[in-house]
Formats: C-alpha cells, structure tokens, sequence
C-alpha cells in the first residue's frame, strides 16, 4: 500500500458525495426480514462444522445515556432511571446464555467491543457482571489474545474507575472527546473539561492499558480552523495511540435530536473540507500514520503494523487486527456476522424483552451472501485494507476472469484513473496517494445494489 496521503482539494470536492461505509457488503440496506431466527441458529451451526471454527468476537449494545448529544445518531435511551438499565442488563444476560449455546465449547471469544449510547453508564459492578456471564458463555481467550475495548464518556467515570476496568478484562479504551472547544460543546450539548481527559488518559496508562483511543468530530457547529488547531494541539500533546477523526453528518430530517443545533452556527461546506485538510497535516506531521477511513495509529500500533505486513481487516467496529472471527451481536440493535450471514437484532427494548421472554432469540433481519456477494465483499476488503486489489489473487479464489467480471466496474474507475487516484494495471489496480481519501469512492464500483439516486449515505469525504 501506498505510504503516502495526499490531499487534493479540487479532487476532494469533485468526489464528495453520498455513500456507503462499506462496514459490511452487502450494506446494511439489503439486509431484509427474510432472515430470521432459524436461519440465524442455522448459519450458528455451519460455523462450527466448518474444519477450522473461527475464533468468536462480540460486540454488546448498551443504548443508555445521561444527557443528549445533539449531534448523535446512534440508537440510544436518554434516562436517569438506572433501574431501566439493570432491567436491560438482566435481559441481555438471558440472550448471551441463548446465544452461548449456539457455537461449540472449544472455540475462544478473542474480540469484545463494548458501544452504545454510554457503555460506562453501567456501574463497573454490572460491567464485571456482564463480564462474567460474557466469559461463562463464550470462554475468553487467554489474555494475551484478547482485544476486549469499551467506548468511555469521559464525564461518567473517575480515575480509579479506569483502573478498575482493566482489571475487569478490558485491554483497550477508546475517549469521547469530539472538541475541547468550549463554545462547540455548547452547542452540542456535551461539557466536558480538557482536564478530565488528560487525567482518565493517564490513568489508562498507568492502570496498563495496551491501547488508548480518542474520537474526534469535525463538521460540527462553531468549529473554525483556528479552534480545531487548537483541539489538535491538546490531543497531539496527550499522544493517544490510535485517533478517529469522523466527518460530522448532519441530516436533522433523519435524526430528531440534530434538530437541537441551530442552523446559523453549522460551518459552511467548504469548512468541513479545510478541517480535514488541518488534520491530515497535523497528525501526519506528529507522526501518525493515515490507516483509512478516519483512523490514525502511531507507527508501533498494531494497526498501522498491520497495514504495513497486509493482515489489516475491516468488520462492523471498524478496521481490526482481529476481524476474521465470527461476531456475535448482543443487545439491541447489534449486528452480527456469523460464517457467510449478518443478522441484526430488533430496535426496541420492549421488542428485545418480547423475544427473550418466549424463549426467542431477538434476531430482526438479515442476510445470507451469495457467490457474487462473496466475490465482491473481497475486492472491496482489499481495497478498503491493503490499497490494492491483486487481479489473479481474485481470479484463483473465485474462478473468474476479473477484467470480465469488473468490466462494467473498471470503466466506471477510468475518470479515477484519468484524476490520478487510482493505476489500473495489466494484473491489478492499485490505489495512489491522492486516491486513498476516495476509498469508499472506488468500493461503489464494485457495489451490485447500489443505486446512483440513493441519498441515505453520509459524504465520502
């Protein structure tokens, strides 16, 4: 892969424009009601017949918060009521004992990943609870082979509380800071102090955390060049080992609590674009290496390691050194990738209880791919990870004639081509340096149900 990134301002704005993240292929919108529970159990049993049984990976919705962030889209229950989270966690320890029974004692939980809404508004008493009941059903891994991380809200922990989830099991923590800009807090709805951070990020160190992750959002409301410099500034100096830098999508017709933010304080388009220019130059400049789509890791990092030897992977929680393992979603919401399916399970709590309580497992759709999805889902892997797609390793492991099958593909990437972002070679088409900013562009070639009207997509860039 390409070491370089460069940004092109002109070729960034021609290419901005509506589409898919590419987390899964098939996207999430293919995903239908079809598939259902015994097709779920089915797929369960698939993979652990297969010769060699992926190791399992799971990720644990807990949708609850305290206070609103304007900006959020993600499934969450705004509530000071903790009696309504230990309800939710009695229910999602009835679906891991459910789900447990499903894969073979002899396979290994090596992944676990802990999102919300606010994983740490549960008390660490209930996280060693859940915890318990986690490694009662799925059997941890030795802790050596572990990547078990929890997404942390700075406000709703202290110190000694960081310390108390690494010995709970968690090797990884990853901070929701978003800016230190005051008045950008503000008007989001989410105060909290640079002290705090620096403090909680000390402690993970000194408690022997293996990686310390920090969130940012650029695009949001107030924020100017001179103020993300600033926000920059602060997080370089904390030095985490890994940063995602996320595009703020503003879609207050989709998402009823981005109406909270008011319209004359959102930047104007051209800004969102100056930011990431900012920020590819500052972190790049502090030694961060670009790993794609948001992330940034410093050169040790597993995942810029990774990057480096071609073992990188990308599943529902982003890029992994551990993807290739069957993941178990639990909770509501939560999406799982079980041998040649992904499932998702229902939107609502009382849904989730309904199901839970009849003995059912709380699978609500889902999808089980076919030849050409397999075919697909690995030239878009090697893009989205590696920066390269090998013609004749594609060929071997499909039985295809690539430029035949990508035909209608390739002549969509010629304009790319045309722009240098891309080189299609005679055996490969490889991605260059002004490229590696328009990864989810050239995935959409490649995409057989994308539809060139849709517009439920945030921007590429």
């Amino acid at each position: 892969m390409q070491d370089e990134l460069l940004f092109n301002r002109p070729l960034v704005e021609k290419y901005d424009r509506p589409g898919p993240r590419y987390t899964s292929y098939p996207t999430a919108p293919q995903f239908h009601t079809a598939f259902a529970e015994d097709d779920y159990r089915a797929a369960a049993e698939r993979s652990n017949r297969v010769a060699s049984p992926k190791p399992l990976s799971v990720y644990v919705h807990i949708p609850f918060c305290k206070s609103l962030c304007y900006y959020c889209a993600c499934n969450k229950i705004i509530t000071h009521n903790t009696d309504r989270a230990a309800e939710y966690l009695a229910w999602l320890e009835r679906e891991i004992e459910v789900q447990g029974a499903l894969f073979d004692d002899s396979r290994r939980m090596t992944q676990l990943h802990l999102g919300g809404g606010t994983p740490t508004y549960l008390s660490n008493a209930q996280l060693g609870e859940l915890m318990a009941a986690l490694d009662d059903a799925f059997h941890f891994a030795p802790p050596e082979a572990r990547e078990f991380s929890l997404e942390v809200d700075p406000r709703t922990v202290s110190p000694i509380q960081i310390h108390e989830l690494h010995a709970l099991g968690f090797n990884r923590l990853s901070f929701g800071v978003q800016d230190f800009d005051p008045e950008v807090q503000k008007a989001v709805n989410r105060e909290q102090s640079e002290a705090q951070v620096v403090e909680l990020v000390e402690a993970a160190r000194e408690a022997g955390f293996q990686s310390v992750s920090v969130d940012l959002i650029y695009g949001l409301p107030l924020q100017t060049v001179a103020s993300f410099d600033a926000t920059l500034d602060k997080i370089i100096a904390l030095r985490p080992d890994r940063i995602a830098t996320y595009s703020y999508a503003h879609l207050p017709e989709l998402f009823k609590s981005q109406r909270l933010i008011r319209p004359e304080d959102m930047p104007p388009p051209e800004r969102k674009l100056e930011l990431l220019e900012l920020t590819i130059h500052r972190l790049t400049e502090a030694g961060y290496v670009y790993i794609g789509m948001d992330h940034f890791a410093l050169p040790d990092d597993e995942l810029s390691l990774a990057r480096e030897n071609g073992t990188l992977q990308r599943n529902f929680q982003g890029y992994s050194t551990h993807a290739d393992c069957d993941i178990i979603g639990l909770g509501i919401t939560a999406i799982g990738k079980v041998g040649d399916t992904y499932s998702q399970n229902v939107k609502e709590t009382a849904q989730y209880q309904h199901r839970l309580e009849s003995g059912r497992l709380p699978v609500m759709r889902g999808y089980r791919l076919n030849d050409d999805d397999r075919l697909r889902r690995d030239v878009i892997n090697a893009l989205m990870c590696h920066g390269r797609v090998d013609f004749a390793d594609i060929e071997g492991r499909h039985d295809i004639v690539f430029r035949d099958t990508f035909a209608e593909a390739l002549e969509q990437l010629t304009e790319m081509a045309d722009d240098g972002l891309i080189a299609i070679r005679e055996d490969a088409l490889e991605v260059l340096p002004a490229g590696r900013l328009m990864m989810r562009n050239l995935a959409m070639a490649f995409d057989a149900y994308l539809k060139p009207e849709e517009n439920r997509y945030s921007r590429t860039v």
